[in-house]
């Protein structure tokens, strides 16, 4: 056996936290059906460029399904009702509805938003402060209290049982003694709860998993849909491995097409037949885990390489595992980036790509408007002025072009990228959205595009164009009360970046643990587990390090690999 994973062994799992994860149920649909109530009864899809962006429960049952061609869908269901979905701005006002009720119940203020239709919320001190005003003695008729400052805000729950459904048998009798058993079963309760405040305000059904990470309550989550929820009873470690033993490579978050791709190549048997891009994995979390020449440092080897993420072989070594040490991420007043892109069925022309790079530019500059600009504190003389809650540092383009047909059985869907620091102009309020739009198409990325491919007569077919800004710098105080700069901002800054250089003496893992590789969002990144209405899907961490397991001390994430052959060699 490899002596790496000899000693490496299974990784600890800590279950101090309780993560909530909520995915509303056919996002795009459910915002049309609450606009026209009657389309609730009816089979309902949302186009998108000729093909099914997403489609409702009702559709489903009738055979259709997401991303078929609209023709296709018509075949199989006649009477299908299309609604256009090109425009976001419904979804993107939907979506900020739901995450500010979410966020209103939030204590410590990690909640965090995925693409339009998931939200991860960290509920850990509202749960153990609960835990502080249990009656034992009468739990039938227990209260769940929603503020520290107002004991009448909350509701009524039955704690002799869990809300909801659950993964794993329950212990009789109720082992109370047992804190993971009763911060999951409070927390069952408040997602039952959350769950009925989302449909009985908004109108709008969700699916939650319940667990003490994140990667483990996003698949619960999925484990039963739609609205409804299920709490992973991670009592014991052989149902938490028994549970994401039972995924297939590709529905853990993390395991993208590539990272599928290569470990199939490399475990499946000869003649087997490798998964298409669109297709099922037919390899699974266990085939890999147990394999025995499967460890971090194969996996490192398998997986690392130029460009590619620092620490993969851990990181995926813990996602076999059901390890996840991933912080919720705090709640922003703004996102971390702002994407934009468009698929095309070939763009060939420098003229079609110029032309469509100013519509994404100006889509870009009146998101970035919309999403970080506020009015400032009102000058003496009464007026107020919009000013930037954040500058984004940083402009990136990607491309994707369609492969020749001798590529097609190896094209793994990955973009290329390049970046370059966001010129100030295009925080001019003085001009127009599309003259800042026409500036920056004409005076970098029309260029940038050039320089994929420098070559005279090179023949363009393009099928993907993402622009998006990112590294947000925040602007003045977090308060958004002035126009000065925060030193409180610098040093939280530079705590963050020296944070991984800093020992710790709890397990810290990978901070960086679920971060999406260099491909495509959409493939790579978490979105629903079946698919639903996954847009602009990123889940970043911030570098971070790893503990050693045998001498204890915090390392970088790009010496893991190194510092294991240290300790191989010492013996």
């Amino acid at each position: 056996m490899d002596i790496f994973k000899r000693r490496h062994g299974a990784p600890k799992r800590k279950d101090d936290r309780v993560v909530l994860h909520f995915d509303y149920d056919c996002f795009y649909a459910s915002v049309f059906e609450n606009q026209n109530p009657a389309l609730k009864s009816l089979p309902l899809g949302v186009k998108q460029k000729g093909i099914l962006a997403t489609c409702n429960y009702a559709a489903r049952a009738r055979g259709v399904k997401k991303l078929m061609l609209i023709s296709e869908a018509k075949k199989l269901c006649p009477e299908l009702v299309i609604v256009e979905g090109e425009d976001l701005t419904p979804f993107r006002d939907a979506s900020k509805k739901l995450y500010s009720f979410l966020r209103s119940h939030s204590w410590n203020q990690k909640i965090e938003r995925l693409g339009l239709d998931e939200v991860f919320m960290d509920v850990t001190d509202m749960i153990d402060y609960n835990i502080s005003l249990l009656n034992r003695s009468s739990l039938s008729d227990s209260f769940f209290c929603l503020s520290k400052e107002n004991p009448e805000s909350g509701f009524p729950c039955d704690l002799t049982r869990f809300a909801g459904c659950v993964h794993g048998s329950l212990p009789v009798p109720p082992p109370l003694e047992v804190p993971v058993y009763v911060r999951l079963l409070l927390a069952s309760h408040l997602a039952w709860y959350l769950r009925l405040q989302l449909e009985d305000r908004f109108g709008y059904s969700s699916s939650c998993g319940v667990s003490t990470n994140k990667l483990l309550s996003k698949l619960a989550g999925s484990k039963h849909k739609p609205r409804n929820q299920t709490t992973l009873l991670s009592l014991d470690d052989d149902v938490v491995l028994g549970f994401v033993d039972s995924h297939a490579i590709r529905k853990i978050p993390g395991m993208g097409a590539k990272t599928t791709r290569l470990l199939e190549q490399r475990l499946l048997s000869k003649g087997t037949e490798v998964s298409s891009l669109d297709s099922e994995s037919t390899l699974t979390v266990n085939a890999v885990r147990v394999h025995p020449d499967i460890s971090p440092s194969s996996l490192e080897t398998l997986l690392g390489g130029p460009g590619s993420e620092q620490g993969v072989g851990l990181r995926v070594w813990h996602l076999l595992h059901g390890v996840d040490d991933t912080e919720v991420k705090e709640a922003s007043d703004f996102p971390t980036q702002i994407s934009i892109e468009d698929t095309y069925r070939g763009l060939n022309s420098l003229t079609q790509i110029d032309e469509e790079l100013r519509k994404l530019s100006a889509s870009l500059v009146r998101r970035m408007r919309m999403d970080l600009l506020t009015e400032d504190k009102p000058t003496e003389h009464g007026t107020s002025n919009q000013r930037w809650m954040a500058h984004p540092k940083t402009l990136r383009l990607s491309i994707r072009s369609w492969p020749a047909k001798s590529e097609m059985p190896d094209w793994d869907f990955s973009r290329t990228s390049r970046s370059q620091p966001l010129p100030n102009f295009v925080f001019s309020l003085r001009e127009s959205v599309e003259a800042i739009a026409e500036r920056l198409t004409s005076d970098i990325l029309f260029p940038m595009l050039k320089r994929f491919h420098p070559e005279k007569n090179h023949k363009w077919d393009l099928q993907l164009i993402n622009v998006c800004v990112a590294n947000m710098a925040p602007s003045g105080s977090q308060a958004g009360t002035n126009v000065g700069r925060d030193i409180s901002i610098m040093f939280k800054r530079q705590d963050d970046v020296l944070r991984q250089w800093k020992a710790d003496t709890g397990f810290i893992g990978q901070e960086d643990c679920l971060r999406a590789e260099a491909v495509a969002v959409s493939e790579q990144g978490y979105g629903s587990g079946d698919g639903d209405d996954d847009v602009e899907i990123l889940w970043e961490g911030e570098d971070g390090t790893a503990k050693c397991a045998q001498c204890g001390y915090s390392i970088p994430l790009f010496a893991v690999p190194a510092h294991a052959r240290y300790h191989d060699l010492g013996d």
